[in-house]
């Protein structure tokens, strides 16, 4: 089967961090299938292949595979290239990839987890957005969506480094998002903020939950009035919608996907 140029995102052209699982994941099918080419980077870049041959196989020539270790500046040079090369132009940056830790209390913490979680959550979105600007200006309109969290916008006890580089995603969206507004460069940017969502990232609540999985999912819905936490696809589906040209009046802003939780 071949790509068909249908679909809300029809003829765009989108590089994912952190695609090889989880929301990256969703993300990538979300758009192929709604008309988009992809490029998946992870530093796991044998699950990234696997999953552009999965996509693939169900619509050819859609998606491209890269290791990518989103820390390193020079790697973020040469997967934009690569990628824009692949997929003839770069018209959707998602600045997915994320690491989190939970601790009991910020005395706890250290240097080493606050200069990692630094560099995956916050420095590479930077290294992002630096590197892929041109090539979204010359396929504009374009977008950036940079995947934050509620923890960006709300403190929780033990995740010190977390909250604070989520909240730095918030701010520099805005920033970047100003700029290219001044600058009349026709590309959007704003941020995404989901609550508990069914991905790796909530093993730390599951352990703690001594491996039950279901007993952990209940104890993190608790304080979300929609009384459920997030399956990927609810992320994908806001991303779908800030990738595409319906949301063209729409940057510097954040959207919250948190079952109301914010709203308390």
């Amino acid at each position: 089967m071949t790509a068909e140029k249908q679909g809300r995102v029809a003829g765009k052209t989108a590089l994912i961090t952190g695609a090889a699982g989880g929301l990256g994941e969703a993300m990538a099918w979300m758009l192929v299938r709604e008309g988009a080419r992809v490029a998946l980077t992870d530093v796991d870049g044998d699950r990234a292949q696997a999953l552009a041959d999965a996509i693939n196989a169900e619509v050819a020539g859609s998606a491209f595979a890269y290791a990518h270790d989103v820390r390193s500046e020079d790697q973020w040079i040469d997967v934009v290239a690569r990628a824009a090369a692949d997929m003839g132009g770069m018209s959707v940056l998602i600045n997915n990839a994320g690491v989190g830790d939970v601790l009991l209390f910020s005395e706890q913490d250290t240097a080493e987890n606050w200069q990692r979680q630094y560099e995956i959550n916050l420095r590479s979105v930077m290294f992002g957005c630096k590197h892929a600007m041109p090539h979204l200006r010359a396929a504009a309109p374009s977008s950036i969506i940079n995947i934050s969290s509620i923890a960006g916008l709300a403190g929780a006890p033990g995740m010190g480094a977390y909250n604070a580089t989520k909240a730095g995603v918030w701010m520099y969206s805005k920033t970047v998002a100003l700029e290219a507004a001044k600058m009349e460069w026709n590309v959007r940017v704003n941020s995404v903020h989901p609550v508990f969502i069914k991905t790796p990232i909530l093993d730390p609540f599951i352990a703690m939950a001594h491996g039950d999985e279901a007993k952990a999912h209940e104890r993190l819905a608790r304080g979300i009035p929609l009384k459920r936490i997030g399956e990927p696809d609810d992320v994908a589906y806001a991303v779908l919608y800030l990738a595409s040209d319906e949301s063209k009046f729409v940057t510097g802003t954040e959207l919250k996907i948190d079952g109301g939780m914010l709203a308390q």
